[in-house]
């Protein structure tokens, strides 16, 4: 639970909230843009420091809100460069994110939720259950926090929400912190097309994100029939596969984008000839990309990656269906940080 508190994070407010606290205080409503740049462009951490804003409401501001950081209990870096941060929260309980490096620029994977409900055999995040939703503030913080420990904030151009958790199950918080990474003026200032949000599949929150939020969609399929993903993701014996790709038709996207389908592979599972050629046909009528990704093994798995011939085959049927298919290796594998593989190592926690 969250503590209840007379002093509230002000991350947590919206631009509208933090509007109306201003009007209740008889302050003018302006100074809400001024507030959030210099929270989410100036990397400020105190009320007293933002000198545009007269004293006295600077006072009031430091009575009434706090602009926290989260606590970076452990950073690991791997031998391909990306670094996993893990972050201690204001109950002890902790969460990750993984900054990976690519040619010129990074990419953030942030997490929605302490654990996972959803169950996934292949993910062992999902080992660890589920705890709680993160806040809006402590999803916006692994953004911002990990952006002013970066010699060039200007180099992370992309946001994944494909860490710890489902995003779609924490709906509100997940797209108020999208809203205030993509705000232009008050925010971020993240591109709407350089933030993906990736869910395994809770169908009936498709249509609302599509109306309150403007980015990428990626869907965790990893399957090409109900039986097999009823086995691999549970949410499927909810919302099967044709609840599933029916919404995905209806999710209306921008002239130039596609939905994202991701496809882990797994040994004897889901590589055959037959499912490359089902999943083709599944994806027919679907403005689609498909994004192979090879299971990264981990210690105690039942599953195992295919081989190097079976995964370019699948590739290759999938390419000749014309389909954009991009195969991705997994960074960060030796480091645990790699697709899947996100969760607070029990040792740390106890030791927080």
């Amino acid at each position: 639970m969250i503590p209840e508190s007379n002093i509230t994070n002000i991350m947590e407010l919206t631009k509208d909230q933090l509007i109306s606290w201003l009007k209740d205080h008889d302050i003018e409503t302006y100074r809400a843009k001024q507030i959030m740049k210099w929270i989410y462009f100036r990397q400020a951490d105190d009320f007293n420091i933002m000198t545009d804003i007269k004293k006295e409401i600077r006072q009031l501001l430091s009575l009434n809100f706090t602009i926290d950081r989260l606590e970076k209990k452990q950073v690991e870096t791997s031998q391909d460069g990306s670094r996993k941060y893990l972050f201690k929260l204001f109950d002890e309980q902790c969460i990750e994110s993984v900054l990976i490096p690519e040619k010129n620029y990074y990419t953030l994977c942030i997490s929605s939720q302490v654990g996972c409900a959803q169950g996934c055999r292949f993910c062992l995040t999902a080992k660890g259950g589920f705890v709680r939703n993160l806040t809006k503030g402590e999803i916006l913080a692994q953004v911002r926090d990990i952006m002013n420990g970066l010699d060039d904030p200007e180099k992370l151009k992309n946001i994944v929400m494909m860490g710890m958790g489902e995003p779609l199950a924490n709906y509100k918080n997940v797209v108020g912190a999208i809203n205030t990474i993509t705000d232009a003026e008050c925010g971020l200032s993240f591109s709407n097309n350089k933030v993906t949000l990736s869910t395994a599949g809770l169908a009936p929150k498709l249509p609302d994100l599509n109306q309150d939020a403007n980015v990428n969609l990626a869907i965790s399929l990893n399957a090409t029939d109900n039986k097999t993903r009823d086995m691999l993701m549970p949410i499927n014996k909810k919302y099967p596969l044709e609840i599933l790709l029916d919404a995905c038709r209806k999710y209306r996207l921008p002239p130039r984008q596609s939905i994202m389908f991701e496809y882990i592979l797994l040994k004897d599972i889901n590589d055959s000839y037959d499912n490359a050629n089902h999943l083709a046909e599944l994806l027919r009528s679907i403005k689609a990309k498909i994004n192979l990704i090879p299971f990264n093994e981990y210690e105690g798995s039942e599953f195992r990656q295919p081989e190097e011939d079976v995964i370019n085959n699948f590739r290759e049927i999938l390419r000749k269906n014309n389909y954009i298919v991009i195969t991705r290796r997994s960074k960060g594998r030796d480091i645990s940080a790699a697709c899947g593989q996100l969760r607070v190592r029990a040792a740390i926690s106890n030791n927080a």
